[in-house]
């Protein structure tokens, strides 16, 4: 039986919502194969609960197969029996049980799109049949379906009535290597999550022992395997003009990054862009980053895109440009060019997010001396550094640099360099404190680590 991963809080959240003597509605979110319904499988276990797994079939089917499960949870053969036309007659059946039930309706926004009216139909069963009841109600669907029409939106019918939500989120690092039943190192680790991120769905196919690039060539350069075009079946279960969208990633992975750079590449005007930039934030498939010292982050015009999804990242990098040889079956002429850039133009740039995660575990855990209230990357027309927190309050800064060395040793010049390069940032110059903290996926030299011994402003970040 597979281990369940992570998802403490999302578990606690809904065990709270459970033991309420009274009625939850929860929203349970999140792209595509990011795990909800094993969390609420994993949720659901020793419990009351009726799991409805919608289809795009006619209403009428899937009227059908709810009441099948209905009948076969409370043994109402009669029920079982009966020709059911509306959901009302099924869920007024649910509510006569003296037990608490838990009712999950997964992929719940395939019913709006077979009957738009469903979730007003819904609302009318929330708030005449099942709102006054103890009964807990999990709603679970696609990202972008259920913020935008289905139930989180402002004009949705059910907007209101939910008494919770989780956007589920991708696995962090810290809890990877809870996937692998082996020894694995370190290096090993950061190698496979550069490909797979945080998507459960992913790391399971990347679980084998070979490395990464024959990892890479069973699971993704096999036209075969479900990741071969699995960004463009992503697109297509969260948005309609999938074109768009696959343009706008694509240009942002060519190296377009400012919102004038890829308007210019696409030819259209920057404020078409707006709407569809928004959507790919909200499915977690990129991000806008400014420097972190910007006072009003949202109105810098020194914002720049990037792709956060590291699978979508690796494949619009390495896959789809060699796609003309994959299809050909010049499956090694795309894995030397893999072999060639992997580490230095896709991993090292991976490796700088983990760092930054554990930098922000060591922040909450109060290990860095002082809370820093922001974390993240700085830059500016000449110089950029990996990692830069700041702590208003106390005037606290912290410097970070991240190497994913793969045959050499971090020594002390890396140090130096970085205290070099800090003079370049002007936030409170006159008055901050300093720090600086050093990551090195290979280690440090002897010389760098006697000389983190004499500083107390000098951390080596450890991920052992």
């Amino acid at each position: 039986m597979e281990k369940f991963i992570d998802r403490k809080n999302e578990i606690e959240f809904f065990n709270k919502e459970y033991e309420k003597q009274e009625s939850s509605l929860i929203i349970l979110y999140g792209r595509r194969r990011i795990g909800k319904t094993s969390l609420i499988k994993e949720f659901g276990k020793n419990k009351d609960m009726i799991y409805f797994l919608a289809t795009e079939e006619s209403e009428k089917q899937n009227i059908e197969s709810f009441q099948k499960l209905v009948s076969e949870n409370m043994k109402n053969t009669l029920l079982e029996s009966m020709v059911v036309q509306s959901w009302e007659i099924l869920f007024q059946a649910i509510v006569q049980s003296s037990n608490k039930k838990v009712i999950i309706i997964d992929e719940f926004q395939y019913l709006g799109k077979i009957n738009p009216a469903f979730p007003s139909t819904f609302q009318k069963i929330w708030d005449e049949i099942l709102k006054d009841k103890n009964i807990m109600v999990i709603l679970c669907g696609s990202l972008i379906n259920m913020i935008e029409s289905q139930t989180l939106n402002y004009n949705s019918p059910l907007y209101g009535r939910r008494t919770g939500q989780i956007k589920l989120k991708q696995i962090p690092f810290e809890n990877y290597k809870e996937f692998f039943n082996y020894k694995i190192s370190e290096k090993e680790l950061i190698e496979k999550y550069a490909v797979t991120g945080g998507v459960p769905k992913y790391i399971e196919s990347f679980k084998g022992k070979n490395n990464i690039y024959e990892e890479i060539k069973i699971n993704v350069m096999n036209k075969q395997s479900y990741l071969y075009e699995e960004p463009l079946f992503l697109l297509r279960n969260e948005v309609s003009e999938v074109g768009s969208y696959f343009s706008i990633i694509k240009s942002i992975a060519s190296g377009n990054r400012k919102l004038g750079n890829i308007a210019s590449n696409l030819s259209v005007s920057p404020t078409n862009l707006s709407k569809y930039l928004q959507t790919l934030i909200n499915l977690d498939i990129i991000e806008r980053e400014v420097p972190i010292t910007e006072n009003n982050p949202e109105k810098s015009k020194k914002g720049q895109y990037k792709i956060k999804d590291n699978f979508i990242a690796f494949w619009f990098q390495f896959i789809y440009p060699n796609k003309v040889f994959l299809e050909i079956d010049k499956d090694n002429v795309v894995l030397n060019k893999i072999k060639e850039n992997f580490i230095d133009n896709h991993v090292s740039f991976i490796y700088e997010e983990v760092c930054k995660e554990k930098i922000w575990n060591l922040n909450a855990n109060g290990e860095l001396g002082t809370i820093y209230e922001k974390i993240g990357k700085w830059w500016n027309n000449k110089e950029e550094i990996d990692i830069v927190g700041i702590d208003t309050k106390t005037k606290n800064i912290i410097f970070g640099e991240c190497k994913f060395y793969t045959n050499k040793l971090m020594d002390s010049k890396t140090f130096y360099k970085l205290k070099e390069k800090a003079k370049s940032v002007e936030w409170e110059k006159q008055s901050r404190i300093e720090k600086y903290i050093l990551f090195s996926a290979n280690g440090y030299t002897e010389e760098l680590k006697q000389l983190a011994k004499t500083r107390n402003d000098l951390i080596l970040g450890d991920f052992s």
